[in-house]
């Protein structure tokens, strides 16, 4: 176990239960929806390849451009 997810750990023993619970769930929630991501990419590489290979072929093409933050 690392130091910070001790220091967190530490930090957590003095909530309350209920708190205890609440930050354990969004916690196992993360980890689950991680999980999730995993699996989906292990399963798609050649989904993910071709999507690649698309947007080499739009940038190619001049159909993708650059856009700056003010102009999303």
């Amino acid at each position: 176990m690392t130091s910070l997810l001790q220091q967190a750990l530490v930090k957590l023993e003095k909530r309350s239960a209920a708190e205890q619970d609440a930050i354990a769930a969004i916690i196992l929630e993360e980890l689950a929806d991680e999980e999730r991501w995993q699996q989906a990419f292990a399963n798609s590489p050649e989904k993910l390849a071709a999507l690649a290979e698309q947007v080499r072929a739009d940038i190619a093409a001049g159909r993708v451009h650059a856009l700056g933050i003010d102009e999303l």
